[in-house]
């Protein structure tokens, strides 16, 4: 069955784009079937796996609205074994559209459960808000990752997030649990990014991944090149951290190291 995991942090700037698409392209790597739906009007996973968002003539906004089918929607990219569900500006008006759209909450869910058992992993790159697509995402997922940044103000918001990931299991998707908690822009020289680390790993214990990604000037430079890190600079740390993070991930989900590729 597909697992579809909602990479979801309401606070903008904390790596969830990076996480989404270099996730992706890593469990791809390790020979998984990998989906990765753009849900966020920005676009920024689209482009940064190297596809042109403007020259899109579909996105997921048709698959939302109910234009067209999901697998109308997916996109082949370079990287192998990974596919793309794009976004495009049209998606900024989605939330106003469907707003008088029965069970407008279930619109994402319906297309990718239509989709059969097509890919292994399927994941959301979500909007920094906790709006209805956002909302959309939670319903769909199987699962949360919420990255967040090891600076100050990292546990700002979470509460709320947290709130709405019960809320949404309570009323919308009783199946919906987290999938962990990933510690990003991570910077090993200084004091704080530690506090901020062992607070986390204090209040949130097994959920906190044990991969830390740390800040990584290649990991910025590589969505301008229009690839994943682990296409642009293998070698890199931001490379490096992203691959024991997809190994930390399928170990979390039951593949061994030498079951990945048949999973």
């Amino acid at each position: 069955m597909n697992k579809v995991v909602a990479v979801a942090n309401q606070k903008g700037g904390v790596g969830k784009t990076t996480t989404s698409v270099n996730l992706a392209a890593c469990l791809a790597a390790q020979g998984c079937r990998v989906l990765l739906i753009d849900l966020d009007p920005q676009g920024n996973a689209t482009s940064g796996v190297g596809v042109d968002r403007d020259a899109c003539e579909r996105s997921i906004y048709d698959g939302l609205l109910g234009t067209r089918t999901i697998d109308e929607l997916i996109v082949e990219v370079a990287t192998p074994g990974l596919k793309l569900i794009p976004s495009t500006t049209d998606l900024a008006g989605a939330e106003i559209e469907l707003v008088s759209h029965p069970a407008r909450e279930f619109r994402l869910r319906e297309a990718v459960q239509a989709m059969g058992e097509q890919f292994d992993f399927i994941l959301l790159d979500c909007p920094p808000s906790l709006g209805l697509l956002t909302v959309n995402a939670l319903v769909a997922a199987d699962t949360v990752l919420v990255p967040i940044q090891t600076e100050y103000y990292a546990l700002e918001g979470l509460g709320h997030l947290l709130h709405t990931i019960g809320l949404i299991h309570e009323h919308l998707n009783p199946s919906l649990s987290i999938e962990g908690i990933l510690l990003t822009m991570y910077d090993g020289r200084t004091n704080l990014s530690e506090q901020v680390a062992t607070e986390v790993t204090t209040h949130f214990g097994d959920l906190v991944f044990e991969t830390v990604i740390p800040r990584n000037v290649r990991l910025g430079e590589a969505p301008s090149f229009g690839k994943p890190i682990s296409e642009y600079d293998a070698s890199s740390r931001g490379a490096v951290s992203y691959k024991e993070l997809a190994l930390e991930f399928l170990a979390r989900n039951g593949y061994g190291a030498d079951t990945a590729a048949s999973a």
